[in-house]
């Protein structure tokens, strides 16, 4: 008896695949096929989408099982490799690629669209692992998070020119979340997060000065900001009037003894003044529906038939769904055509007015049961790159997750975010499935078994 349950034991320790999220990421595509089916039934556009998810699907699949067959240490040892294969897709796309929606983020491949930008958002988590795992014995010196932000600053920078607000939304957070996995200086951190912080905050007062321009009339401090979108003379002032700000800070903390070098004061107010730039520069290249968006977030019910139309429909399908939901295929909201981009950013409310309750749960249930299990796996990984691999995967499925959930009760504005394995999108698929075949590579070579 002992020595079976320690044969026993011994196939589970030496088990090569994951069960538990094979049959997490199988449920959500099961789940997500009969949703995206129910949601473009009757669209005039229904069979084209149905035909392109229909082939997605297999090759997905296939990504999935390439990577988990395929050793992910080779990404390490070829990060030079994938780095240009990286720059040159999101290159090539800009000259290549076919214009929708405002942004230039596809290649027309016959009847089916590849956006790159999918692919590239898990191969930059790969190189961002790879630099991290070379250099985790510096990774606490700021010259490191220099380099650090030189690699990934020309992969945004063409992101960006698509552009694609979307794939910089998710990626950024997810790589701050691995920094911090990998375990960089605290200091170094908040710095990131302000300047992080600071990037988007000022688009969203512009826009929000913009809806109420009354509240800016009669406030210096808002109208000030206001003028800083527009204004050298404003933006000088805010510069100095950050420094001030800073050294005030330093001096009352020197009053209660608590010594902080005068440089370092200097810093966070370079990394405050460069967010508010970063900014500047977001709010000038924002497309006339990414304004809207914000619009929406900031007062939904200020234009319930403009921009928080979306958001008040979603909001609206998902409520009359109840606790069990009406069915496949019964979605009145929906069907009738209340809910916009039913099929991709809004695919949630489809699933919350079928499902109900109970369906939306069980779908949130599959997701964190797919962050424990790859949270888990990182603990098991045989080399610190694997954990780092598996830490950014779990960061880019957690923003994921929190961006598409979170934008239907309104706590964080609409992005334009697919719900991997849910909504339809063929490149975001793949993307996915071949990211939790990688996580499935590195439990599979957790004891060194090739």
């Amino acid at each position: 008896m002992l020595g079976k349950l320690y044969t026993s034991e011994q196939s589970i320790k030496r088990r090569k695949l994951d069960y538990i999220i094979l049959a997490a990421v199988s449920l959500l595509a099961a789940i997500g096929f009969f949703i995206v089916l129910s949601a473009v039934s009757g669209l005039s556009y229904g069979a084209g989408v149905i035909r392109t998810h229909v082939i997605a699907l297999p090759v997905a699949a296939g990504a999935f099982i390439f990577g988990w067959l395929f050793n992910y240490q080779i990404y390490n040892e070829q990060c030079k490799v994938l780095y240009g294969i990286i720059l040159a897709m999101l290159a090539a796309v800009l000259v290549f690629g076919v214009v929708s929606r405002g942004s230039n983020s596809w290649f027309k491949l016959g009847f089916i669209s590849l956006q790159p930008a999918e692919l590239c958002r898990i191969a930059t988590i790969l190189i961002a692992a790879s630099f991290l795992s070379r250099n985790y014995q510096s990774i606490k010196e700021a010259k490191t998070l220099v380099l650090f932000a030189l690699l990934i600053l020309p992969i945004f920078a063409l992101i960006m020119k698509q552009p694609d607000f979307s794939s910089i939304v998710v990626t950024a957070p997810a790589l701050l979340l691995l920094l911090y996995a990998a375990g960089v200086n605290t200091f170094y951190f908040v710095l990131l997060m302000a300047f992080g912080f600071s990037a988007a905050l000022f688009p969203i007062i512009w826009t929000f000065i913009a809806l109420h321009p009354e509240i800016a009339e009669n406030n210096a401090f808002l109208y000030a900001i206001g003028q800083m979108s527009s204004s050298w003379w404003y933006i000088a002032g805010f510069c100095t009037a950050v420094i001030a700000f800073c050294f005030a800070v330093w001096y009352a903390l020197r009053q209660f003894r608590l010594y902080i070098a005068p440089v370092f004061v200097l810093i966070m107010s370079g990394v405050i003044i460069a967010g508010f730039f970063s900014g500047l520069f977001v709010n000038k290249q924002m497309k006339n529906y990414q304004r809207k968006r914000v619009e929406a977030f900031l007062a939904p019910n200020s234009d319930p038939k403009g921009a928080g139309y979306n958001v008040l429909q979603a909001q609206i399908a998902m409520g009359s769904g109840g606790v069990l939901g009406k069915g496949f295929f019964s979605g009145t909201q929906s069907r009738l055509g209340f809910v916009p981009e039913r099929h991709t950013d809004f695919i949630l409310a489809v699933l919350g007015e079928e499902t109900g309750l109970m369906g939306t749960l069980f779908v949130l249930s599959l997701y964190i049961i797919l962050l424990w299990r790859t949270a888990y796996i990182a603990t098991l990984a045989s080399d610190r790159y694997g954990y780092l691999v598996c830490c950014g995967i779990f960061s880019i499925f957690f923003v994921y997750m929190i961006f598409n959930f979170g934008m239907l009760i309104g706590i964080v504005p609409v992005a334009g975010i697919p719900l991997p394995f849910i909504s339809y999108g063929g490149s975001n698929l793949v993307a996915s499935m071949w990211a939790f075949g990688i996580v499935e590579s590195v439990y599979r070579r957790r004891l060194s078994i090739i």
